[in-house]
Order: C-alpha cells, then structure tokens, then sequence
C-alpha cells in the first residue's frame, strides 16, 4: 500500500523581506528587523502585526484575501524599510530624524508608482505602436495583448539586472538569498545555524519576485482576454482602455497570491513547471550570502518565531533607539549658564568609583519586546 505524505506543518508559517543590512522575518502577528550595525553588532526592532483578515473574517475569502494581503505586506515593507534605514543611521550623530525619513519614504513611494506606471502601463503600449510602425502591420488585438505582456516581462528583467549592478542593492540581494535559506532550512526542520542555512537552496516559490512574475504572465491572459471581450471603440480610447486595465489589476493580485500559496504547499511537476520561470528570475534577485548575513537572518526568524523558539534570548538584541541630548539654551547675557551656575571644585566632586552590585539588574531595561 503506498504510504500517505505527511503534511509538513512549518510550511507558510514565516515569511520576510531583506532590507538594508538586514533582514525581516514575519510569524503570525509579530514582525522582527534584524541589522548589523557598522560596530558589527546585531540588534533586532520588534513590531506587532495584526492583518484585517483576523479582525474581519470576511476578507479571508478566496482572491479578496489575496487583495488584502497585496496591501498590507506593502505597507509593512515600506515600514520595514525606513525602520531599517533609521537603525542603519542610528550610530551618525547627524542621523535625520523620523520625521524626515518618513518624508523621505513618501517620496520613494510616489516616484515608485510613477514609474511602475510609466514602465508597466504606458511603454509597452507605445512599444507595440512603434512595432506596427516598424513592420507596417496592424497586429491582431489578440497578438498585440501577447507582445505588449512579453515586452513588460523584458522590462522587468532589464529593471532587475540594472539595479542589481549596484553595490548596495548587490548586497540587499545577499541578505534576500539569506532570508530564503534559513526559512528553507527551518521548513526541511534541521537545526537553524548559518553552517546548515547555507547548504540549503536560495529559491523560494512563495518569494515575491516569484509573485511579480505571476502577475505579469497573468497580466497577459488577462489582456488577451479584455481584447476579446471588449468593443473596439473602447479598446480604441487608450486612456480609457488603461483605466479598465487598472480596475481589472486587483483580479489579478487575487489570482496570483492563490497561486502562490498553493505552490507554497504543494511540490509536484505542475507547480514545478509553472513555478520555474518566477525561480529564474531569482537567480537576479538573490545571491549567495556569508556566513554573517545568515546569523542575520537566523536571528530576525528566531526572534519573530515565539512559539517555535521560546527560550531564545531576546531582551538582549532588542533594538532601543539612542535618545539624543538636547543642546542648553543659552543663558542671558550677563547671567551664568547652567552648565556655569551649578559648576564646582573637581576636588569636591571625586568620589571612588562604586563597586558593581551582583544584584544590579540591565540599565537598558529587562522588559521583553515580543
């Protein structure tokens, strides 16, 4: 009788996201930032995390779920991001404050979805135009949904090789091949170190590049299909053939984070095959980490992973932002500062150097962050 597969339980239970010298990894309701700092010292930012599917259990039906995740994990990597770069910048004594990288990831934001817009919607578009310029040919509506897709996917992939030829993003690229091979060695249930982390694949099929690359393969099913569907005057005004497009995009979430769920849990030739395209693609988007940059990543999944690792020791990585001394105000002129009022003898003020108590616990604080 054949044997039936034993389900393996740690499958979709962590997730994450490499950001700037470091690593998120996310467990249930709880998000931890794990970065190394110039000084070589790892801290970890914990943050709490409840999605709306918990709090509204109607947003757990199927493709709407997929929505709902779609713009949560956006946020939160957005919020990542700047948290990491705060932590990255938390050792210059001119780091900007909050306020200005906050502003800062604003920015980012709105020139990311121009962009994507420009690159995504508006290009392909005039691309194909300029095709049936070239070749004197009027494309079938069917065809043209075709190569306006194919050429959105060569525009991801350009994208993608460019910024990888960056050193910083080279090596955020490092921290991602670390974030997929220690959940990838916690999912095959060894014991996480960066020694066995690093014998473990760098290819996930649940990863976001892989995700991106669904939703533009489904992008073209999608157009082929408009293109069919609707009237040619419609199909004839852009601008309004772009808002359908837009409106159809949600659609297009849904279906994708399905897909990539269920070839999250399941392993066999078809998700293989459709999976495999989404995987190449991380060949660019990953790459080989140290040793060091797996600790980073094994820390931040340890860190958010309570149930799994209970007893490890968090209070002492936890990350508490440098509170910065505020400048005296300058005195009246005429009238001592301060600094010049309560000023004594140095003779009056030598004490000997108090013994350390056993008993005397951590200044930092001993609260325990998750």
């Amino acid at each position: 009788m054949k044997e039936k597969k034993v389900k393996n339980c740690r499958l979709n239970q962590v997730g994450g996201e490499a950001v700037l010298e470091g690593v998120m990894m996310k467990a249930g309701e709880r998000t931890a930032t794990a970065c190394r700092l110039a000084s070589g010292e790892i801290v970890v930012a914990p943050r709490a995390f409840v999605s709306a599917r918990k709090k509204h259990k109607i947003l757990n039906i199927p493709i709407l779920r997929g929505i709902v995740n779609f713009v949560e994990m956006l946020t939160l990597s957005m919020k990542t991001l700047t948290l990491s770069a705060e932590i990255a910048a938390s050792e210059e004594d001119d780091a900007p404050s909050k306020s200005a990288f906050a502003a800062v990831s604003v920015v980012a934001t709105i020139l990311g979805v121009v962009l994507a817009v420009a690159l995504f919607l508006f290009l392909p578009r005039y691309a194909v135009d300029g095709l049936e310029t070239l070749f004197r040919v009027d494309f079938p509506f069917w065809l043209e949904a075709i190569i306006e897709g194919a050429i959105k996917i060569l525009f991801f992939l350009l994208y993608l090789i460019l910024v990888s030829l960056m050193p910083d993003i080279r090596r955020t690229f490092e921290y991602h091949g670390a974030e997929h091979k220690s959940i990838a060695c916690y999912e095959a249930g060894d014991e996480l170190t960066p020694a066995n982390a690093k014998r473990h694949t760098r290819f996930h099929p649940r990863c976001g590049t892989s995700f991106l690359f669904v939703m533009l393969a489904l992008g073209i099913v999608v157009g082929v299909v408009l293109r069919i569907v609707l009237p040619g005057d419609v199909l004839g005004n852009r601008l309004l053939y772009t808002g359908i497009r837009l409106l159809v995009l949600p659609l297009v979430v849904g279906v994708g984070f399905e897909y990539i769920m269920f070839a999250g849990k399941h392993d066999n030739i078809v998700t293989r095959i459709f999976s495999a395209p989404g995987l190449w693609f991380q060949r660019i988007t990953t790459r080989e980490p140290d040793e060091g940059q797996l600790e980073v990543a094994i820390t931040a999944l340890k860190y958010a992973h309570i149930d799994a690792f209970p007893d490890f020791d968090r209070d002492a990585l936890t990350y508490r932002p440098k509170e910065k001394a505020e400048a005296p105000a300058p005195a009246p002129e005429g009238e001592p500062s301060d600094a010049e009022a309560t000023e004594v003898p140095a003779e009056a003020t030598e004490t000997p150097a108090a013994e350390p108590s056993p008993e005397s616990g951590d200044p930092a604080g001993t609260d325990d962050a998750v």
